[in-house]
Parts: structure tokens; sequence; C-alpha cells
């Protein structure tokens, strides 16, 4: 029979790095998702749906084999490694950079699906009177595009923010588990488990399970208010 060990307070520095972590790989993916989303919403190029399969495939694919191939990439001997370590004297493997790197990778579909959806229901009408009135790009992107696109914006956010939240074979395969730097809640559960320390364990894992479903909650509401719009 196994029992359950109480080793102390809860650590709640694993949950502050995942925040930390979260928000940092949803800004960088917002930046990077926009224009390829963007481009697979209008583009009518023969490399469409390689890209869309490329893009998609954290979706299907096992993360630790997802991990395996960013480890190699990334370790000391990979060519990101090695061009990281000779400026910044360290590989990105096992580290935060390493981590915001695989996390853009795994979290990727859950940004640019809801961005191209999102751009591909947008009202080409209004963005083509606004360039013929004489809108540069960037007052259109601002004013016609993104007030239309907000729902996908929302949605790109809150699942992006809370996949990465929820990560744990990329993040164990690439960060490894060290405290204050690389592990994140879900190696934190996994740690607690392996010292019996359930109580932990059960805390960090409810948090998850409540952040979770709030997040559902989220999208569901989105989604439905749009709906209602569309509809009034």
């Amino acid at each position: 029979m196994i029992e359950s060990v109480n080793t102390g307070a809860l650590d709640l520095a694993p949950v502050w790095l995942t925040l930390k972590l979260s928000a940092v790989t949803v800004a960088v993916l917002l930046v990077l998702s926009l224009p390829l989303a963007w481009w697979l919403a209008f583009t009518r190029s023969k490399f469409k749906v390689p890209v869309e399969a490329v893009t998609a495939l954290p979706l299907v694919l096992p993360p630790t084999v997802l991990g395996f191939y960013l480890l190699v990439f990334l370790g000391p001997n990979g060519p990101a490694g090695q061009f990281w370590n000779s400026i910044a004297g360290h590989p990105l493997a096992f580290s935060f950079t390493g981590l915001v790197i695989a996390s853009c990778l795994y979290s990727l579909p859950f940004v640019v699906q809801p961005l191209q959806a999102a751009f591909e229901s947008l009202d080409r009408k209004a963005v083509e009177a606004a360039w013929t009135l004489g809108a540069n790009t960037l007052r259109t992107f601002f004013t016609i595009i993104i007030p239309q696109a907000r729902r996908g914006f929302l949605i790109a956010i809150v699942l992006g923010f809370a996949h990465t939240m929820g990560e744990f074979g990329v993040v164990l395969m690439v960060g490894g588990n060290i405290p204050d730097e690389t592990q994140v809640v879900s190696i934190a559960i996994y740690e607690q488990v392996e010292m019996l320390n359930f109580q932990a364990a059960e805390q960090l894992s409810t948090g998850l399970l409540v952040f979770s479903f709030l997040v559902l909650v989220m999208v569901y509401s989105i989604n439905r208010q749009w709906g209602r719009g569309l509809k009034a």
C-alpha cells in the first residue's frame, strides 16, 4: 500500500514560472502567427496544404517525439544549440529560452488556426473599401481587420495560453526539471507524485483542472456571444 507523504508547504515557484512561460509564448506566437495566418487565409499557393499540415503537426504528433527533435536541434551538439552557445555561453536546451522556443512550436496551431479562421471570415468589401478611400495597410489593420477578427484573437490568446500551461512531454524533453528555471507546473506535479507527496500534487492538479475548465467556459462564451451578435 502506497502512503502519501506531506513534505511541507506548497512551492508556488513552478506556478509563476508556468504563467511567465505561457505569457511570453503567447506574445511571441501572436507576432509570428499573424503573417502566417493571414497568408494561409488568402493564399492560392500550391504550398498552402503542406504548410497547414506542418503547422498542425503538434495536434497529432506525440509530444515526446517533437521534444526529442527539439532536444537534438537545441542541444549542445545541435545547430541552434551550438550557435546560441557561441553568443550566449550556454545551449538552448535546459533553459527558459529553450522552453519558450519549444512552447511556441507546440502551441503554434492553437494560435494560428483561430486567427486563420477569423481572417477567412472577414468582410473583404469593407477592407477593399478602406483601401479605396486611401487608408494605408496599418490603419486598415487596426480599424477594420482587428475589430472584425477580435473573436479569433481572443480565442487564439486563451487557447495558446492554456495549452502552454498544460505542457508536459515537450517541456520535460527540452527543459528537464530544473527548479526556478524549467520546472513548470506539469513537471512539478509529476515530481510530487514520485515523492509520494500526493497532497501537493492534488493541489497543483486541482488548480490546473479549474483553470482548464474556466478556459473552456470562456471560449464557449465568446463563441456564443459572437453567434448572437451575428444574428442580431
